[in-house]
């Protein structure tokens, strides 16, 4: 009876031993043909990582190949948040280190994922108090900073690069494409607590970047940052720029505005300190766009330096304008009509020229066009056409009103002169090359066009050596060189388009020495006071900075990214 009992009870435990088996088996199989996938990606997300790798962005070198930008090694956090448990604890803990808002490290440690950044390229100081709080999910991945030695020296022509190494102003985004490099990537194991091993299952390493040879002179920039750093200040204006250019080659020994920015501290730094206004900002040049008509005179065989004009004693009447001098005048020759910056005399040169040679010349001289340099933001200016002109045109633009230029058209112009009569293109790139030193491109002087000839040049020279030693710019003249250049006091336009009687752009456009140029030097004032006048403001940095700067290069090897003298007179014959 016992026995009997017990067979139902047997069958029974059979039944559902079966019915789990069969439940198992239907489970393993589901797992197997409709769930494998997705547990596969869980396991490698647990057991393995995968890291982006970063390529190191290529240096920015000084033409004596002096680093102006360098990669330094900075530690960038992450976390695993699923790893994390107490993750308020852990936002309260790191929120002060990292100095980031509370609740977007909750947001980040709250994410459903196995890596996510917290923050990327942290100081020594962040990184290390960071690393002592122990917190388990937390990682670091080494990474490189973009560091500036010089800090403000030469911003405006390096720019800056952000976190992500993408190139944000300047040449850091102009030449992007050959600095960033490509990056690589890596798939890490992990271990059963999810650290991660030094060892890797996959990897592509990351393509470095090329590094850039600057044509800037760190000496010669740190000189004239410096000269024009005490004007800006000195005479409380609005803004300045300065440009230093070897006019036989149109390569930028230097360029800087004010004001400026420290390009390892961009964040919130306005545009008006990252604008580049050597290249972005226009402005009516005044007296140092006498330069153009008085070589047309020379060229087309006008006018001598020995004519003479009377400037009617310093008020001159051209259809409904009064033209005045800023001293009266009476009889001078066009030599001393030069020398002295007197209006009513280049006006009466013009008369004799007529619009079509003033304008043919001033598009010579590249005004009104781009000048082609690899700086981002150049503008073209304005150079109307002689149908455009009014009847008081003529009384004008041969002056330096109605026309809008910049300073590196002024540098570009001045260097024509300078050079023996070519416009050259400027630029700031000479040369990229590979971490390894090996040159991939090199970038040589171009000659844009024959402006005037050789004669007009040196007849020139001799009006505008004249400036310096018994006209307006004394104030320029070099002690131990000779020196050629031109003044210029331009009043600005007010909204309503009258020309302002507080407001000027005080300018000094020469090069030096006179009878071999090294240097050609632009320097703009915006908006200086009390005193306005381009030959007491400008002159005097014009003045500091050749004859430091012709010194330094008289005493100064050929650096690795310059042309030897041999190679830049070449291109003048």
């Amino acid at each position: 009876m016992h026995i009997g009992n017990s067979r139902p009870k047997s069958e029974a435990v059979f039944l559902v031993f079966l019915t789990l088996l069969l439940f198992f088996i239907l489970r393993l199989s589901y797992i197997q043909f409709f769930r494998s996938n997705y547990l596969s990606e869980l396991a490698n997300k647990q057991h393995n990582l995968f890291v982006e790798l970063e390529p190191l962005r290529g240096t920015i070198y000084d033409s004596s190949l002096r680093p102006e930008a360098i990669n330094l090694a900075a530690p960038s956090l992450y976390a695993s948040p699923n790893e994390i448990k107490d993750k308020e604890g852990a936002v309260k803990k790191l929120a002060p280190i990292l100095k980031v808002d509370y609740a977007y490290l909750r947001d980040r440690f709250n994410r459903k994922k196995s890596f996510v950044w917290i923050k990327r390229k942290l100081s020594p100081e962040e990184s290390q108090a960071a690393k002592d709080l122990k917190i388990k999910g937390l990682g670091f991945i080494k990474e490189s900073k973009r560091t500036y030695p010089n800090n403000y020296l030469a911003s405006h022509v390096i720019g800056f690069a952000g976190l992500d190494n993408t190139g944000l102003e300047a040449t850091e985004l102009n030449y992007d494409k050959f600095l960033k490099g490509e990056p690589g990537w890596a798939i890490f194991l992990r271990d059963a607590r999810q650290k991660r091993l030094d060892l890797w299952q996959k990897m592509v390493l990351p393509k470095d970047g090329y590094s850039l040879v600057l044509t800037i002179d760190e000496v010669i920039q740190y000189i004239a940052e410096r000269e024009l750093d005490k004007a800006y200040r000195k005479y409380h204006a609005k803004g300045a720029s300065i440009v230093v250019m070897d006019p036989r080659t149109g390569a930028i020994l230097a360029l800087a505005n004010r004001p400026t920015y420290d390009l390892n501290d961009p964040n919130g730094v306005t545009k008006d300190k990252t604008r580049d206004r050597a290249v972005a900002d226009m402005f009516e040049p005044g007296s140092v766009f006498k330069i153009v008509t008085a070589s047309a005179a020379l060229e087309e065989k006008k006018v001598t330096e020995g004519d003479r004009f009377f400037c009617e004693n310093g008020a001159y009447r051209v259809g409904p304008h009064i033209l005045h001098d800023h001293v009266p005048h009476g009889w001078l020759t066009f030599r001393e009509v030069i020398e002295e910056s007197s209006n009513i005399g280049t006006v009466k040169v013009a008369q004799i020229l007529g619009p079509n040679i003033i304008y043919k010349y001033m598009k010579l001289y590249g005004f009104g066009s781009k000048t082609g340099i690899d700086l981002l933001g150049e503008i073209s200016g304005v150079a109307k056409e002689p149908r455009q002109w009014s009847k008081i045109s003529i009384a004008a633009i041969p002056i330096g009103q109605e026309v809008g230029v910049t300073a590196i058209q002024l540098a570009s112009a001045m260097s024509v002169i300078a050079n023996g009569g070519q416009l050259m293109k400027p630029y700031v790139v000479s040369g990229i090359r590979t971490k390894e030193g090996v040159t991939i491109r090199k970038i040589s002087p171009q000659v844009r066009r024959k402006v005037i000839s050789l004669d007009t040049a040196a007849r020139m020279t001799k009006m505008l050596t004249g400036v310096i030693e018994e006209g307006t710019g004394k104030m320029a003249k070099l002690i131990g060189f000779s020196a050629a250049g031109k003044t210029g006091t331009a009043q600005k336009l007010e909204p309503n388009g009258t020309y302002s009687h507080n407001k000027f752009v005080a300018s000094f456009v020469g090069f030096a020495p006179a009878e071999d140029p090294m240097i050609t030097v632009v320097v703009t004032i915006d908006e200086p006071h009390p005193v306005i006048y381009g030959g007491v403001v400008a002159a005097p940095v014009f003045k500091n900075v050749a004859g430091d700067v012709i010194r330094y290069l008289k005493t100064k090897p050929a650096g690795p990214g310059e042309f030897t003298l041999n190679e830049s007179t070449s291109i003048n014959q």
